[in-house]
């Protein structure tokens, strides 16, 4: 009884919730005959979709063919296109972005400019393993894998509708 009170259960993890806003309607987003252009060369065409709320849904695809381009389509990016795209208005979207170049500064710095709440912040942090000696260095010096976790903990801390993360575990552990 003695050693098994000394074991411990590295295994266990926290819980994550993502608990999006109410949209006044069931569609969020809507598409038809959608053609995305990067330069003057077509990614993709023609396709048709819609998002409602509570779906969860995966883009997929080779490299190269238009997912993240799609993805920022959709939180509003000014990329050329054709065809139909409705968006909700005043949709809320939290993004998380494929490239974490920009991260800069403290995690505190950053909660505050992005206007979240810091403690439920680096709460979220340390459920996906940040240690709090990191919550005092600069992001510049994080791994690529921890850089990602402050995106993703910045969007679960984030009230949306929508929610769309651009390959949310690059360089996650």
């Amino acid at each position: 009884d003695e050693k098994s009170g000394l074991l411990k259960d590295i295994d266990w993890a926290d819980s994550l919730k993502i608990s999006p806003l109410i949209y006044r309607s069931s569609i969020l987003v809507n598409a038809h005959n959608l053609s995305v252009y990067y330069d003057e060369q077509r990614l993709f065409g023609n396709i048709s979709f819609q998002i409602q709320q509570g779906e969860r849904i995966a883009v997929t695809g080779k490299n190269g063919c238009g997912k993240s381009t799609l993805l920022k389509l959709i939180c509003g990016k000014n990329i050329k296109s054709s065809g139909v795209l409705d968006i909700g208005s005043n949709l809320k979207i939290s993004y998380v972005s494929q490239d974490t170049s920009s991260l800069r500064g403290t995690l505190s710095d950053y909660a505050e400019n992005r206007g979240i709440d810091e403690s439920l912040f680096k709460t979220i942090l340390r459920k996906l393993g940040f240690e709090r000696i990191q919550f005092e260095k600069p992001m510049q010096y994080f791994s690529g894998g921890q850089k990602k976790k402050v995106l993703l903990a910045a969007s679960l801390s984030e009230s949306a509708h929508l929610y769309v993360w651009d390959e949310p575990l690059n360089f996650i552990d």
